[in-house]
Parts: structure tokens; sequence; C-alpha cells
């Protein structure tokens, strides 16, 4: 740890700063700290990532027993920590690329610098805001099918969305459930013709039945008991909510209680990257980050030299702990490999200053 002297208002200079410390961040900051690179992890509003809402994890290699969330990544960081990571509370609010170091702000207005850095801050899964949701998330309630669906066998089990998320989650959920109802606030769907045809052949075989123009309003249970039933409400005209507010249209809307044994949310994902906004990262409409990707060194590379992204910040589709720990401990490799090239720079321009100091 070094402190800068040139900028009085800069708390601490790092070789590395990470942001997020879900599986990415994690993984990454045990590869930089092994690599000696004395990362500096800052967790950001929601520690521990997506993660830490799912109470069994079951597909993470190396748990044949399972392990809950929140204890996997409270094991990964005491890891990181072990090989001389850091770990503090603070959320990000921007990254300065105009210069080097980077310039990295927080929330409570602590700013840092570093050499090079990590964008590992996870997206977070769009939620309904309906009474139930905090008290049920990882309790019957999930946003991501491949990680849940198989705690749910021969439930009835209800997908919320329209989009090819939702579509495809429908479909991978008939593996498990004695039946998926995909509920969506409208009659048309925004997914592609492939995953509603797709659907469809699974509606036709009765293993999914479509509730167009239905939006869940609340959902009821316990987290000892799970999910045991939601209200609906449906109006034949959509956007059943909004029908239920306007007075025009309130008595029309009709209101309904539904057994399910789970709930998978399927409504996107935001990427947390706001406070990249201003920076040279190249990112998509949706705000999740471009990497160079391909094959060989550099893949979490952006258009920023020194700057790295790593696991669902990146990841729009996979978006899976092991995938983001795959990617996490590249944007490590690639960050050591850069910190190592800008040692070199640096020695050989202090060379010629060294030689004439001898004259």
């Amino acid at each position: 740890m070094t402190e800068t002297s040139q900028d009085t208002d800069v708390v601490e200079h790092r070789r590395l700063v990470i942001a997020g410390s879900g599986i990415a961040g994690l993984t990454a900051a045990i590869y930089a700290a092994r690599s000696n690179n004395d990362p500096l992890v800052f967790e950001g509003d929601e520690p521990g990532g997506q993660l830490t809402l799912t109470t069994e994890v079951d597909n993470y290699p190396g748990f044949a027993e399972g392990i809950s969330g929140p204890e996997l990544v409270t094991n990964m960081k005491e890891q990181a920590k072990r090989f001389g990571a850091e770990v503090k509370h603070g959320i990000i609010t921007s990254v300065d690329d105009s210069d080097r170091p980077f310039r990295i702000e927080l929330k409570n207005g602590d700013v840092y610098t570093a050499d090079a850095f990590i964008a590992a801050s996870g997206a977070s899964a769009r939620t309904l805001g309906i009474p139930g949701e905090d008290d049920l998330m990882g309790y019957g309630l999930s946003t991501c099918a491949t990680c849940d669906g198989a705690f749910f066998r021969d439930e009835k089990i209800m997908v919320v969305g329209g989009g090819d998320a939702a579509m495809e989650e429908a479909n991978f959920l008939t593996k498990f459930a004695s039946k998926v109802y995909l509920v969506h606030r409208r009659e048309e769907f925004r997914a592609e013709d492939y995953w509603i045809d797709r659907t469809m052949e699974k509606v036709d075989e009765g293993k999914i039945e479509i509730m167009r123009n239905t939006e869940v309003t609340e959902l009821h249970g316990t987290p000892e008991e799970g999910v045991d039933h939601v209200t609906l409400v449906r109006h034949p005209e959509g956007h059943p909510t909004e029908k239920l507010a306007d007075p025009e249209f309130a008595g029309e809307v009709e209101e309904f209680d539904f057994d399910v044994g789970a709930v998978f949310y399927a409504i996107g994902h935001t990427p947390n990257t706001a406070y990249l906004e201003g920076t040279g990262v190249r990112m998509d409409d949706e705000g999740y980050i471009r990497t160079e990707g391909g094959s060989g060194g550099g893949q979490t590379a952006t258009d920023v030299e020194g700057l790295f992204g790593a696991g669902d910040v990146v990841d729009y589709h996979y978006q899976q702990a092991v995938t983001a720990g795959g990617m996490g401990s590249k944007a490590a490799i690639d960050a050591d490999d850069y910190l190592e090239e800008l040692e070199r720079k640096t020695a050989k321009q202090a060379e010629p200053a060294a030689a004439e100091s001898d004259d």
C-alpha cells in the first residue's frame, strides 16, 4: 500500500482496485492477491452479489452436498483475505480514466487511485416491488431458473415475463415442474419467434400454460414453508395494474389467488455500470460492458487500457456463479499482465534519466 502525496484528497493509492464482491470480484481478488497485486475490493451496495439471495447452491463444482450462497461468498472472501486482499464497504460513484493512475471516487466522498481496475460489479435482477417479495426471495422466489429450478420438482411453477429470458426459463423449468405458468402483462410477447414457437410446442404438450394480460400483485408464504400462492390481476386489454389504478377501468379488473409452489422472475437485469459513464469503456444499449473476448490473453480487456470487466456486468447470457468465477480469474490474469508491462515501460522510461544523473 502506498500513500499518494501528489493529491491531498486521495485516501490511498493501490496497485489494483476491484469493484464488486460477488463471485467474479472475489475470484479476481484471490488470483490478484496471489500475484502480489495488492487488490482492494469495494463491496458496493449489494455485498456478495446475486448469490447471497440463493439459499442453496447445488451446481457449483466441489460441493457434493451443496452450499448456501452466503456461505460460499463468505468462504471466498476469507480465502481472498488470506492471500492479502483487502475488502472494504464502499460504493463507487465514478472512475476517471482521463489520466493515470485511475481516480476512483466513492459515495462518501473518499478518493482512491489505482494502476489497474476490474469492474466486477454485477447486474441486479429487476423485481416487481410487490408485497411478499423481500420475505420470499430465495425461499420460493428466484431470479435464476438454472440455479434453483431443480429444488421445485413436481411443483406448479410460475414464470413472470414476456421476453426471451422468460420463454427460455419457462421451457427449462418444464424439466422439473408438474406444470409451468407463464404470466405476461400484455397480449403480445417481446420474445423472438424462435422462443415463442418452442413455448407454444410446450403449450400443446400441456407442459406450459400462458396467462396473458395478467400480473402478479402479491406473493404469499413464509421463509419456512416457501411460496404458497400468489395474487393475480387480469384485464383483457393488458397492463392490469395500471387499469386497477384508473377509476375508468378499475371495475373491469379481475383479481384472484392462484396456487403455485415457486415463482421465477424473468423480467431482465440491470448491469451495475452507472459509475463507468463518462469513461471510454464501451457498453451496449443495456449498459453491459463490451470486452475484447476471443481466445488468448486480454479477453476481459475493455477499450480503456488497464480497465477490465468480469462476471455478470459483462455476461448477460450465462449469468452463472461458475462462469463469473472463470471470468474473474481471467480478469486478474489480464490485469497482472498489464501491470507487469506497465512496470517494464516505467523502468525503461527511467533509464535515460538515471544515465543522465550518472553523467
